[in-house]
C-alpha cells in the first residue's frame, strides 16, 4: 500500500475525568492495531478537546501528553458546546499533519472498534464517512421518540440527514479545508457534511452502555441543538407562519363576512361568547407560535451578525 494516512481521533470532552484513562488506552489499542496493519501511519494521534471542563479533565489531558507525545489536546477558555469543540478539533488536529479525522465520544459508547471499518471506507475512496448507529435501545423513551421525530422533521424541511447518525464520523483533510471555508456561528455539523458533497459511505455500530461519569446532553442542549439544526438549514418554518397567517386571516374573513349577512338576512345576534373567547385563544396561541419561530431565526440572526470568535483556546499540548 503506497499511501499510509496519519489519522488524527478527536474526543470532546466536558468533565470526563472518570473517562480519559480508559479511552485513551482503548483508542492507542485501535491505533495500534491498525498500524501494524500498515491501514495508519504510528504517527496517528489522539487530540482531545477540553470544551471547559471544571474537574481535572485537563489536568489528565496535560498528564497524558507528557506521557506520550501523541496525546495532543486544547482547551477552551469556557464552554462553548459540543459542535464547536468537534469543530476545533477537525480544525487544529490537520495542523499536525492529519490526513484524516474521526471524531468519537468521550464514553466511548461509540464503538471505538469500528475505527478500522473507517478507514478502509476511506482508503477506498470516500471522503466523509458517518457512522449510524444501528437502533436506540441505550436511550429512553422521550429521547427515542424526540430523536426520531427529529429526523422525520428535518427530512420533511429539505434536510437529508441519515437517521441515527451521531457525531462519530471520518473527514478527509480535504473536506476540512473546505469546511473552514463555512463562517457561520451556530453549528449543526450533521446538516453542514451533508451540505458539502464529496464521496459519502456509512459505517454501522451498536451503541454500548455507558460506563462512567453522565451524558451533558440536557434536555435543553438537545432542543438547541434541534432549533439550530432546523433554523440554520431549512426556511420552510418561516413559510409556514405566511401560510398560516394567510389562512387565519382567510378563514377570520369568512366568519366575519357570514356573521354581518346572518345579522342582516335573519336578524340573528352575533354567536355567544364561548364562540368569542374560544377562538380568541385559539388565535392568540397561533400567533404566538408564529412569532417563536420568528424569533428564533431573528435570534439566530443576532448572533451571526456580531461575528463573534466560535470559541477561543486558553491552552495547548502538542
Amino acid at each position: 500500500m503506497s499511501f499510509v494516512p496519519i489519522l488524527a481521533v478527536v474526543i470532546p470532552c466536558l468533565n470526563e475525568e472518570e473517562c480519559l484513562n480508559s479511552t485513551t488506552t482503548a483508542i492507542f489499542t485501535v491505533i495500534n492495531n491498525l498500524a501494524e496493519e500498515n491501514l495508519i501511519s504510528d504517527k496517528s494521534f489522539i487530540f482531545y478537546v477540553d470544551d471547559g471542563s471544571t474537574d481535572n479533565t485537563w489536568s489528565i489531558i496535560e498528564t497524558q501528553n507528557k506521557e506520550n507525545q501523541r496525546v495532543k489536546g486544547i482547551k477552551f477558555s469556557r464552554n462553548y458546546g459540543n459542535q464547536k469543540a468537534i469543530l476545533a478539533g477537525l480544525t487544529e488536529s490537520v495542523k499536525y499533519n492529519a490526513d484524516c479525522v474521526i471524531t468519537i465520544d468521550a464514553d466511548l459508547q461509540q464503538d471505538e472498534n469500528k475505527i478500522k471499518d473507517f478507514i478502509i471506507k476511506y482508503l477506498n475512496g470516500a471522503q466523509i464517512v458517518l457512522g449510524i448507529r444501528n437502533n436506540r435501545k441505550t436511550d429512553g423513551f422521550f429521547k427515542k421518540l424526540s430523536a426520531l421525530a427529529f429526523y422525520k422533521f428535518m427530512n420533511i424541511l429539505g434536510v437529508n440527514i441519515k437517521v441515527n447518525h451521531s457525531d462519530y464520523r471520518l473527514v478527509s483533510r480535504e473536506v476540512i479545508n473546505v469546511l473552514n471555508t463555512f463562517k457561520e456561528t451556530n453549528l449543526f455539523l450533521r446538516g453542514m457534511f451533508n451540505e458539502l458533497g464529496f464521496k459519502k459511505d456509512y459505517v454501522y455500530f451498536d451503541v454500548k452502555p455507558r460506563k462512567c461519569g453522565k451524558s451533558k446532553y440536557t434536555p435543553f442542549a438537545l432542543y438547541s441543538l434541534a432549533m439550530s439544526g432546523i433554523t440554520s438549514f431549512s426556511l420552510i418554518p418561516l413559510r409556514i407562519v405566511t401560510f398560516v397567517g394567510f389562512i387565519m386571516s382567510f378563514v377570520s374573513f369568512l366568519i366575519g363576512l357570514s356573521a354581518i349577512i346572518d345579522k342582516f338576512t335573519n336578524n340573528n345576534p352575533v354567536p355567544g361568547w364561548t364562540t368569542i373567547v374560544v377562538s380568541i385563544g385559539f388565535i392568540s396561541g397561533i400567533q404566538i407560535l408564529c412569532l417563536g419561530i420568528i424569533a428564533e431565526y431573528l435570534g439566530q440572526l443576532f448572533q451571526e451578525v456580531k461575528a463573534r470568535p466560535r470559541y477561543i483556546i486558553e491552552s495547548e499540548v502538542i
